[in-house]
């Protein structure tokens, strides 16, 4: 802790304990009355030793007098996010904006409060005026299209992103979240952030991503690259991605790049053995115009078993209805 820091640290370890004592002093006298200041006082000392039932009870206090309310909801505000009461969050930051629209630590709170909510266009209207008082501000930046992005105002985030080139470069949040505004945009541009980002980032996920990417836009030989890192590096019983999944996709690139390969067909074949059943991704793969005759009638085969081995577990946890 620099020196600055530990003055800081005693000063205001200094001003909470006279908080207390002051509180002490107000209880115990029951003629003399406090300020609507000396009510907040009291409250933000008590919010600083994390006790908020009774900093919300002063801070309440505080809220009547003009001169302490907008201070005393953003700070009740504070409390109710801390306590995870989004809702309570929400209002109490919304109603200082009602009072002045442009302050920006209430536009900030309740932009980031509403994302809790899940009222994401109601977050979305925060963010983006909050961003025309403050434009320079690339967290806020990022937040917007983090918003953008669930809205799928896609074209919209991407935008967003671009103003903070800086960020964009040094923060991987940011890029992670450009190459996805861009894979869902359909922009080939996307294989280059994805694979940015993975150069300095470990992810299954992400990576699982880029691959699909790579396959969507017929680069086979690296879309085979990354689902086998993938597969290396994931668990066999990840939930996201999921082995199967990961492992079939990789079945699929192999027998929509060479037909004639049958490697392809023990991938899907080891992919049902860890637990993928999606009988309709592989019949739908059977009838794609990509495969050869004869490994057709392999899909055939194994989506046979697929379907035996689905009927049989069905029977096996309805044992009443199998007769």
């Amino acid at each position: 802790m620099t020196g600055f820091s530990l003055r800081q640290a005693l000063l205001r370890g200094f001003f909470t304990v006279a908080a207390i004592i002051f509180i002490s002093a107000v209880s115990g006298c029951a003629g003399m009355a406090a300020s609507a200041e000396e009510y907040f006082s009291i409250g933000m000392a008590y919010y600083d030793l994390g006790k908020f039932d009774e900093a919300e009870k002063w801070l309440n206090r505080a809220k009547s007098a003009d001169k302490t309310m907008i201070a005393s909801q953003y700070n009740l505000g504070r409390i109710a996010f801390e306590t995870e009461r989004y809702e309570d969050a929400a209002r109490y930051f919304e109603s200082i904006l009602k009072r002045d629209p442009d302050n920006v630590l209430a536009l900030k709170a309740a932009a980031f409060t509403r994302i809790k909510t899940g009222d994401i266009p109601l977050a979305e209207k925060h963010y983006s005026h909050l961003l025309e008082l403050v434009p320079e501000s690339a967290d806020d930046g990022y937040n917007h299209a983090l918003v953008l992005y669930a809205l799928k105002r896609y074209g919209d985030a991407e935008k967003t992103l671009e103003k903070y080139p800086f960020a964009l470069t040094d923060n991987s949040e940011m890029t992670l979240l450009y190459a996805r505004c861009q894979k869902a945009l359909d922009k080939v541009e996307a294989i280059d952030s994805f694979a940015k980002w993975l150069d300095g980032n470990t992810d299954n996920k992400v990576r699982y991503e880029y691959a699909q990417l790579l396959e969507q836009h017929e680069l086979y030989a690296r879309a085979l690259e990354e689902y086998r890192k993938t597969i290396a590096e994931t668990a066999v019983d990840s939930a996201d991605p999921v082995r199967g999944d990961v492992r079939f996709a990789l079945a699929r690139v192999l027998l929509i790049a060479d037909s004639e390969n049958s490697e392809g067909i023990t991938e899907l074949e080891i992919a049902v053995g860890e637990g993928f059943n999606d009988i309709e991704a592989v019949e739908k793969l059977q009838k794609s115009g990509k495969l050869s005759a004869g490994n057709k009638d392999q899909l055939r085969t194994v989506i046979n078993d697929m379907q035996r081995r689905a009927e049989q577990k069905h029977e096996e946890e309805n044992p009443e209805t199998s007769d």
